[in-house]
């Protein structure tokens, strides 16, 4: 008899079996039994549940007082307009929940109410024709385009500011944070660990590292201690409640990785892969498939004519209104900048923008006058040129010069507004409101080759680093954030950091 080919699944049983000092099943013992449902997705989805109908509710009430016709015996007409609105509210969560938007808190862990609003909108707009349409053709409504259109406006606006609500509360809770273990103690699983552990607004508690062959742990994660090695995942799940695994280069072959996953899936848990060659990846990079295949796609860089176009009309009218809107505050900072102490009221410095293009930055000046860059300078080349330097004892990477700023200047700092000059940077041309952040020319220098695609873009006021990060990354990897911004750059991306920054400066903590 011929012999038949062996199937794919055959075949690599078969590569993974020949493998040097490999068992059958080197993880069976991580297949325990399955821990239990998500307390974070549970408690995400109930308050945004209720977020949403009490949104939609207040909405809905306001639509009709502000633009409901009153007219004697109008009383029965209005009841019947209530109950149908209560009785389409399954509806409405039914497409909200199509649209993903109870299910996003527990699979990223930095998603927020800004990231919601493409699909508020297209959950709203469509609601509220099928209430327009429905009450028209059954009789039983006969709303105007005026109580649609309040509707919808009232219902896009309390839907968004009830789940920034609901989200601010549930990250208080307890039963919001996942419990969760890093696999791979090498230098991307820590840096898994320590951006874990500076960003508690992700809701992520870092247990412990498990690797076969764990290295020193330095910085910021020092105080996550190494608790095993992944063939004692399915204890360790068990013992510490884990409901978040998040892989990042541990020393296992691609095959073992493999079989780890499938090992993990029993348990219910979240499972995060850090993916090779993560740094090639933008926040906007997109997965498509050839005949069920998943591919990474990667756009050029590059920014069509109309794409310029509308990014620096956005950027000429924005700094425009903000200019005049914040005109009071410019006043009144400059005046306590003069009588805090001697010198200009704006700090001008050289820094680099499109293609690399030197302009004059101008900022509010925080720091007393005649003072030395020569600090930050070897700051930079300590930095740079050891690869991995840990945070300074404040935990930020930020040089410490305290006794060089000034008391106004602290807290200019602090809340960022310090850069709002920038804003004439912005309507001169020099730079954008969103984009890398403005480098200074010496720190060129120390540029890896991917660092340069930063100059691609214009240099911007806010951008990923700033409403990400600030001075809780090293300056290599705001470099990276910068490269990331410029390889998924869209006007889309551009809006939700423009939204987000706002609330980042609110939650600013001190970093000068």
């Amino acid at each position: 008899m011929p012999v038949q080919p062996a199937s794919a699944a055959e075949r690599g049983r078969a590569e993974r079996s020949s493998l040097p000092g490999r068992t059958a099943a080197p993880f069976r013992e991580v297949a325990a039994a399955p821990s239990s449902p998500s307390r974070r997705g549970r408690l995400a989805r109930r308050m945004l549940l209720c977020a949403d109908v009490a949104g939609l509710t207040t909405a809905f009430v306001l639509a009709q007082f502000a633009f409901g016709r009153v007219v004697p015996g109008d009383r029965v007409q209005r009841l019947s307009e209530y109950l149908l609105f209560l009785a389409t509210l399954p509806v409405w969560v039914v497409v909200a929940k199509l649209h993903g938007l109870y299910d996003r808190d527990l699979r990223r862990a930095e998603h927020s109410t800004v990231d919601d609003l493409p699909a508020i909108f297209h959950l709203v707009t469509i609601g509220s024709w099928i209430i327009f349409a429905g009450g028209r053709v059954s009789g039983l409504m006969h709303p105007s385009l005026a109580r649609i259109a309040a509707l919808w406006g009232f219902a896009i606006a309390f839907v968004a500011l009830g789940r920034a609500v609901a989200r601010t509360m549930v990250r208080r809770r307890t039963g919001y944070r996942q419990k969760t273990i890093v696999v791979g103690a090498g230098s991307i699983g820590q840096l898994v660990a320590r951006k874990a552990v500076q960003h508690p607004e992700y809701g992520i508690e870092v247990v412990g590292l498990v690797d076969r062959l764990p290295t020193e742990v330095r910085g910021a994660p020092a105080r996550v201690p190494f608790i095993g090695v992944p063939e004692q995942l399915g204890t360790l799940i068990a013992e510490h409640g884990i409901e978040r695994v998040v892989i990042a280069f541990p020393r296992l072959t691609t095959w073992e990785t493999l079989e780890l996953v499938e090992a993990l899936r029993p348990h219910g848990v979240q499972i995060d892969i850090v993916p090779r060659l993560f740094d090639a990846f933008g926040p906007t990079t997109g997965i498509h498939s050839i005949e069920g295949l998943p591919l990474v796609g990667l756009s050029p860089a590059r920014l069509t004519r109309t794409t310029r176009l509308v990014k620096r009309s956005i950027d000429v009218l924005g700094s425009f209104l903000l200019l005049l809107l914040a005109a009071p505050v410019l006043a009144a900072i400059a005046w306590r900048i003069k009588r805090d102490s001697p010198g200009p009221v704006f700090f001008r410095q050289t820094r680099l923008g499109l293609h690399a293009h030197e302009f004059t930055c101008l900022k509010f000046r925080t720091m007393y006058v005649g003072t030395s860059d020569a600090p930050h300078r070897a700051y930079i080349d300590a930095t740079m040129t050891s690869g991995d330097a840990p945070p300074e004892p404040s935990g930020l990477f930020k040089l410490d010069r305290r006794d060089e700023i000034t008391s106004v200047g602290r807290w200019l700092r602090r809340t960022s507004l310090d850069e709002l000059p920038q804003l004439l940077n912005v309507l001169r041309g020099d730079m954008s409101l969103v984009g890398p952040r403005p480098s200074m020319p010496y720190e060129r220098d120390y540029y890896a080759p991917h660092h340069f695609e930063r100059f691609l873009i214009p240099a911007g006021l806010t951008g990923l680093w700033q409403v990400t990060a600030r001075a809780h990354t090293s300056v290599r990897e705001a470099l990276d954030l910068d490269v990331a911004y410029v390889r998924g750059f869209s006007l889309g991306l551009d809006l939700r950091l423009l939204l987000k920054t706002p609330l980042t400066m609110l939650r600013a903590k001190e970093t000068s």
